[in-house]
């Protein structure tokens, strides 16, 4: 309305001034006057401009007229398209335009400009390809879905922009969550476009979800075949795969091909843990414990792991203590500053009710890098020892302000899982997860968690029955499962673990 109002506005105010130009041109003296061989004429102020008009008029005629029959001319000389260019350009000069300002609307974000800009440009021009896709890009950003999927399946019924138009209702798809149709779409798309690499990571995430991991590794090699992924995290990522496909067989119970899939994929990354301990468990059971054996001390050369001594335990699950220390040894000698060997030497050795020497393997790990699982074996070896139920329980309560230690960690969500898998559950990512300690939380502690282990040993003190935090210590004690004290079964090791 208000645009409406401008307009009539301006009108006016433009026929006030040709107006009144043209009354101060008829009331002016003099003119114009020209000689031309001789003759002379004189022409008034308002005859000047009107003469001026029409020679401009003239000389446009004439511009035009020679072009015509230049284009005539080329027709006649066998270029058939010369006569309908010549009448086309001025139609595609104004489709061109209105092309150019949709671009620059959709860039600008007005979503409704650019598509009455691209309806403009598609009555001009008879390119369907460049103004179907502005048409669909504008309706997308003006939140009209339903115009942007039939301007896509416009652009899938030709050959040309296809690929362009499978990739829109791709989005689409993954946007609604509709993942059955989305992968159908990425399969086309990959077929249309092999080499395209956002489409290759579409259908390898699809298939992940999906556990396809046949088609997912055939997707990989792909993606390393046309150069848009390296060769060594090719070879990470197909371990992965492998694996996961190990687990699948696993719960298929087809122990064979577990077996195969599971020593493929630790061949292929030596350092992936789970790769490594579902390999270690393939050769213990095919009754080969010297193969287990040295792939778990090359992953513990590596990268320590809970799982690899577990793992690296089952492979004489009959042993007495001493005989499990005497054996780990092979173990604990690699890395042998690093927290999780110490940890280990010091469940090792209260398994064997030997406390000082746990001691004296855990060291200042509590001190230095405390963890909940380090804080936990001071307890046991506090309780070992005989110290007080204060004591013990005070460790116990400190188990609640300190880091958890490493954990499965997705590199990008940060979201903590409780085992490995390839597949984050909560952003699904692939092959994001990695052993590693959370970062510490910049929000304070409740001043009465952070004094839970004073209160403990001072009410323990004072006789009294602890109120409030002490029995959530009581609590702590009964989860964290310490070891018993005089317990000779054959699976200490295993309850060390689960003490952490």
């Amino acid at each position: 309305m208000l645009w409406s109002l401008i307009k009539i506005v301006l009108f006016v105010a433009a026929v006030a001034a040709l107006a009144l130009g043209a009354g101060y041109l008829l009331e002016s003296e003099g003119g114009v006057q020209v000689t031309v061989m001789g003759s002379e004429f004189t022409f008034s102020p308002i005859q000047s401009v009107l003469a001026v008009i029409a020679l401009v008029a003239a000389v446009w005629l004439m511009l035009k007229l020679l072009s015509l029959l230049l284009a005539t001319w080329r027709f006649l000389n066998g270029d058939e398209t010369a006569l309908s260019r010549y009448f086309d350009r001025n139609r595609e000069r104004k489709g061109f335009d209105a092309l150019s300002e949709g671009m620059m609307a959709l860039a600008s974000g007005e979503g409704r400009v650019a598509m009455a800009k691209a309806a403009k440009a598609d009555k001009y021009l008879n390119k369907p390809a460049l103004t179907n896709l502005l048409t669909a890009q504008a309706a997308e950003m003006a939140g009209d879905r339903r115009k942007a999927e039939e301007t896509y399946k416009k652009l899938v019924a030709n050959d040309a922009t296809r690929f362009v138009g499978v990739r829109g209702i791709l989005k689409q798809k993954l946007a609604d969550g509709d993942t059955e149709t989305a992968l159908q779409l990425a399969e086309r798309a990959f077929a249309i476009k092999p080499k395209h690499e956002e489409t290759q990571d579409v259908l390898l995430r699809l298939q992940a979800q999906k556990e396809d991991w046949s088609g997912a590794r055939q997707t990989l090699s792909a993606k390393l075949k046309h150069g848009s992924l390296p060769r060594d995290v090719h070879k990470r990522r197909d371990a992965v795969l492998a694996l996961s496909q190990a687990k699948d067989i696993l719960a298929e119970d087809s122990s064979i091909d577990l077996q195969e899939k599971a020593i493929e994929a630790n061949k292929l990354s030596p350092d992936l843990i789970p790769a490594a301990v579902m390999a270690a468990e393939s050769y213990i059971s095919k009754g080969k414990p010297r193969l287990a054996t040295r792939l778990l001390k090359k992953a513990w050369e590596t990268s320590p792991h809970p799982d690899l001594a577990a793992a690296f335990a089952s492979i004489a699950p009959d042993e007495t203590p001493p005989q499990r220390i005497k054996r780990f040894v092979a173990l604990t000698r690699l890395n042998m500053h690093h927290a999780e060997t110490r940890m280990l030497l010091a469940e090792l050795h209260i398994a064997n009710e030997d406390f000082p020497e746990a001691r004296r393997a855990l060291g200042d790990l509590v001190e230095t890098n405390p963890t909940a699982r380090s804080v936990t074996l001071l307890a046991a070896i506090e309780r070992g020892e005989g110290a007080d139920d204060a004591v013990v329980r005070g460790w116990l309560a400190k188990a609640l302000t300190v880091s958890r230690g490493p954990q499965w960690i997705c590199d990008n969500c940060q979201h903590i899982h409780s085992e490995w898998a390839s597949i984050c559950e909560n952003c699904d990512s692939f092959d994001t997860l990695a052993w590693k300690t959370p970062p510490t939380s910049e929000v304070a502690m409740p001043g009465g968690v952070q004094m839970l282990p004073l209160i403990v040993g001072a009410l323990e003190e004072s006789g009294s029955e602890p109120t409030n935090e002490a029995p959530e210590g009581e609590v702590i004690q009964d989860a964290e499962i310490l070891p018993p004290e005089a317990d000779n079964s054959q699976d200490q090791l295993k309850e060390a673990e689960k003490q952490a």
